[in-house]
């Protein structure tokens, strides 16, 4: 075998340690790939009982990866599981983030006396209770401001499934200004610059065999 023969073999040799010596072992510094939400990388055994660090599991529906809501478990349990039992797509936490949206609408058209947005989110006779207030006030030739500071919590406290009528009631905490003004402007009720802590108990309604998704509010009470 001629010289050049062996200083090529050598060669050779050396570049396959390297390779093999780099591709063999991480470091450390390798860049973590970005995971789609949910698909979090998951550990998964070889046959040879080693842990593969490449393999990447996304859940599936049935998989049950994703947790269950809290809500599951807490005082409305039972009537919530009835409702996601006739209701697949029933989530309580996405329930109670739309729960949330509503009552910030409702508490501002109410005090705006905008009726159209109160008919799409009321039921006929909640709706005819809040048009009659609103008439009553306007009668009287007053005005009212209502600012929705925030609202501190949400919960659904109570749940029920009366036939195919879903009933879901979320306790309210939020702070508000609310003021009655007179056709002078002079304050007839509440105090502008007095944030008060509001407690309400709000139930929505919705049939769960109807195609529309939304849910519509049926009854008002104050929280005790």
């Amino acid at each position: 075998m001629s010289i050049e023969l062996l200083i090529y073999a050598a060669v050779a040799l050396f570049l396959v340690f390297r390779l093999f010596s780099v591709l063999g072992k991480r470091t450390g510094h390798q860049k973590r790939p970005d995971f789609p939400p949910g698909a979090a990388p998951e550990r998964e055994e070889s046959r040879s009982g080693e842990a593969q660090d490449n393999v990447v599991r996304i859940p599936s529906a049935n998989d049950g990866a994703a947790p269950e809501s809290a809500q599951f478990s807490g005082p409305a349990g039972e009537g919530l599981r009835a409702i996601r039992g006739a209701d697949r797509n029933f989530d309580p936490d996405s329930f109670v983030d739309g729960a949330k949206k509503a009552f910030e609408m409702i508490v501002t058209a109410y005090a705006e006396g905008d009726r159209k947005t109160l008919k799409n989110l009321l039921d006929k006779a909640t709706y005819d209770s809040f048009s009659g207030a609103i008439d009553a006030r306007e009668k009287a030739g007053h005005r009212m401001e209502d600012m929705l500071v925030g609202i501190d919590s949400a919960e659904i406290t109570e749940a029920r499934l009366d036939k195919d009528i879903a009933h879901v009631t979320v306790t309210f905490v939020s702070q508000q200004v609310n003021v009655t003004y007179d056709g002078e402007g002079r304050v007839v009720d509440g105090d502008p610059s007095t944030v008060e802590t509001v407690s309400d108990e709000w139930t929505f309604a919705r049939s769960v065999k109807s195609s529309d998704p939304n849910w519509q509010l049926v009854e008002t009470r104050v929280a005790a």
